[in-house]
């Protein structure tokens, strides 16, 4: 009997070392010595991004990043497809990314992000990406051009465009996002869930960028809470479309005294919303003034709202399921 249940254990941890084998597991630490030669501990988190192994066929690499303030510019390139990142403090606030280019320092908008992501299935938790120029212009904090990409527990700090969510399909929930203009803006397909957003200054949550009608990218705000600053009697607005078609739905989210009761506005004045699509259904708080919405805006259904529920909207032909990748995270 003994041996028996000793072979019952042994081959459990085989099945379960064989099922982890493909996944490749490092460490960054600002503690990590930097003179010498590692595959699993490194001080910054661009070292262990250039010099991990590999995973495995299907496998990912986790970075589990100890508290600290990480000033550096991070690249996850194409060629680091399936990475996580794991902030192993007990708040988002205990591990920061942080640097603080705008688009004059750096050359442009486009050059100015803290962090950029471009492989595929890029994964963040309990993560703060930041971007300290401050009301200086354009200054991102990420950039996020990775499709099936999850972001829980995070947070991320800026003033204008702080989050470039600019390509394929993303996922955002639990977390912070906070800026003055145009602070989430680009043409992926995104929601953010059960997230607050908080408006520092008088200026625009969203500037989404769809360019065509029959674009499936847009954002969808589900069950957000939108939060402002003191912003001295001066409003703020929802959004204003920095191309035609631009597209931003809220579902169930509150909203402050502080919004314009129009919502949304043009991106300049005598311009027309004619071809953007913005819509809310259930919007809560002071700021839910739905009756002077600007025209051309849109209070949705129920049946017109379920189209934009997570699993729906971000599925794509592949049926992905962001709520099943994300419950994996810690």
């Amino acid at each position: 009997m003994y041996f028996t249940l000793r072979s019952v254990i042994v081959a459990a941890m085989l099945t379960t070392a064989a099922a982890s084998a493909q996944d490749v597991n490092v460490r960054v630490s600002p503690d990590a010595p930097r003179n010498f030669e590692s595959t699993d501990l490194f001080p910054t988190i661009q070292m262990a991004l250039d010099h991990a192994p590999q995973p495995g066929p299907g496998g990912r690499v986790y970075l589990h990043i100890a508290p600290g303030i990480y000033h550096e510019r991070v690249i996850v390139t194409q060629n680091r497809p399936r990475t996580t990142m794991l902030g192993t403090g007990a708040t988002p606030a205990d591990v920061v990314i942080t640097a603080s280019q705008n688009a004059k320092s750096a050359g442009g908008t486009f050059f100015s992000s803290t962090v950029e992501i471009y492989g595929p299935q890029f994964e963040a938790d309990n993560i703060t990406f930041e971007n300290t120029a401050g009301n200086t212009g354009q200054a991102v904090a990420i950039t996020v051009r990775s499709d099936q990409s999850v972001f829980k527990k995070c947070r991320f700090l800026g003033d204008q465009d702080t989050l470039f969510a600019d390509f394929g399909r993303q996922y955002y929930v639990d977390s912070y996002i906070e800026g003055g203009v145009d602070f989430i803006f680009g043409n992926a397909a995104a929601v953010f869930d059960n997230s607050e957003i908080h408006i520092i200054r008088p200026g625009y949550l969203t500037a989404q960028s769809r360019t065509a009608s029959d674009q499936t990218t847009g954002y969808v705000f589900l069950h957000a809470r939108i939060t402002a600053a003191d912003l001295g009697g001066r409003e703020f607005f929802l959004g204003r479309p920095w191309r035609s078609f631009s597209r931003v739905v809220f579902l169930d989210s509150e909203m402050p005294a502080s919004l314009s009761p129009q919502g949304w506005t043009p991106w300049s004045k005598g311009a027309s919303l004619q071809d953007a699509f913005y819509a809310e259904r259930g919007s809560t708080g002071p700021g839910a003034r739905v009756d002077s919405r600007l025209p051309g805006t849109h209070q949705l259904s129920a049946g017109e709202a379920a189209r934009f529920m997570p699993n729906q909207f971000l599925a794509g032909s592949d049926h992905w399921n962001p709520l099943a990748e994300a419950a994996r995270l810690p």
